[in-house]
């Protein structure tokens, strides 16, 4: 049975590792996509109402109308800061997602590139015991024809 290398383990929870990073990356991208549609439609939503009260004017408005109107848009533009912060908390959380898997793959690629280097110098070893098993029978073929 041959013995696996420890970095061929070592390379397989660093891929682990990149592909759970690179989904939590797609999920806060989603996530941020999902809180910036909200907020667009929250100010679509806004300026849809603001028209529709502008269409009113020169016609008369209660005060009680007014002050509902006021009282309406200030919850929307709650809302609308509210939207705000959570995009910005979603941008932020995005930012923190990317880093992370960019540090995973770099990981990855340096366990990589050591079972490379590892390889390279196994097989520079290999082609120099063959070089060596060579060199020998071709100088036992040199002695053997030697005593002909």
């Amino acid at each position: 049975m041959a013995k696996t290398d420890p970095l061929v383990t070592v390379l397989k929870l660093a891929v682990t590792a990149e592909e759970k990073a690179a989904l939590q990356l797609k999920a806060a991208q989603f996530e941020r996509q999902k809180r910036q549609g909200q907020l667009d439609a929250l100010n679509n939503y806004r300026l849809d109402y603001m028209k529709q009260m502008e269409s009113h004017t020169g016609s008369t408005l209660r005060a009680n109308q007014y002050h509902q109107f006021h009282q309406f848009i200030k919850q929307v533009d709650q809302a609308i800061h509210q939207q705000v912060a959570a995009v910005g908390d979603s941008e932020k959380q995005v930012g923190y997602r990317q880093q992370h898997w960019q540090e995973t793959q770099q990981k990855r690629k340096a366990v990589e590139m050591l079972l490379a280097k590892k390889a390279d110098k196994a097989l520079i070893a290999e082609l120099k015991r063959e070089q060596k098993m060579s060199d020998e029978f071709a100088m036992q073929q040199y002695f053997r024809q030697q005593r002909k």
